[in-house]
């Protein structure tokens, strides 16, 4: 479970909520039209934009800004190493029987057991990399898109509400209502867009960006262990990965 993200969206919500009820009723703030407008109008204005099974996908999609396993790249370079040392004794076939932390490293390993040459071994890492790029950046766009298109549909609920208060001036009792249509549309609009959905389309994106990293280390990794190179140096080569602080704080604490 991601703490930052659920903590983020909770805790947003929970402010506004909170000056919602301080300031008075909070049952003002809810209206159906209002809410019909923005939130079906903008889930039917993403879906044209993608398929049906691609828009089904999206509550999934999401559930990886909040439940998303990345072990961090440290723990990857140990395991890198530990494998090494494996292969360096009893070379690559020993490596079939070892447990990993993840299936993209499982599925170099098979590749070097297999005895691929080093081309075919990167050519194909590399491509499943690109794919789950690019699977990560689909699902960063359709949250994106839903926060383009509500703010939009919160403008258009604003116009309708001006229509009808405008439209019925004579009547003093519709005035309230086309104005709360009016207000809540660009509101609820907001709050889709800026809380929900475009906070949702970055965490994918800083997703995307981890597993990607990763995979490049894994890819480096198995490369080396591959050409036979020193345990030790794929070490001090895979810690290029890390920031440079951290790298020179793990440098200390090897030396």
């Amino acid at each position: 479970m991601d703490i930052a993200t659920l903590v983020g969206l909770l805790g947003s919500l929970g402010i506004i909520i909170a000056a919602m009820v301080l300031g008075g009723d909070v049952g003002i703030f809810i209206n159906p039209p209002s809410l019909l407008i923005v939130v079906g109008g903008t889930l039917l204005v993403v879906l044209m934009k993608y398929t049906l099974p691609q828009f089904l996908a999206a509550g999934k999609i999401a559930a990886k800004a909040f439940i998303f396993k990345s072990a961090p790249p440290e723990e990857i370079i140990a395991e890198t190493v530990e494998l090494a040392d494996v292969a360096r004794k009893g070379g690559l076939l020993s490596l079939e029987e070892k447990e990993v932390s993840s299936a993209f490293m499982q599925r170099g390993i098979q590749l070097l057991v297999d005895g691929h040459d080093p081309e075919v071994v990167r050519m194909l890492l590399h491509k499943e990399q690109r794919l789950t790029s690019e699977r990560h950046e689909f699902g960063s766009s359709i949250f994106r898109a839903m926060g383009d298109v509500a703010p939009a549909m919160g403008m258009i609920g604003t116009l309708v509400g001006l229509v009808q208060m405008l439209s019925n001036m004579s009547d003093p009792k519709a005035i309230g209502p086309a104005m709360a249509v009016a207000l809540l549309t660009t509101l609820y609009g907001a709050m889709i867009a800026n809380m929900i959905a475009l906070p949702i389309a970055d965490k994918l994106a800083l997703r995307k960006d981890q597993e990607a990293l990763n995979q490049a280390l894994v890819t480096d990794g198995l490369l080396a262990i591959q050409a036979g190179q020193n345990p030790r140096v794929i070490e001090q080569m895979l810690r290029n990965y890390l920031p440079e602080k951290k790298r020179s704080v793990e440098v200390e604490a090897a030396g």
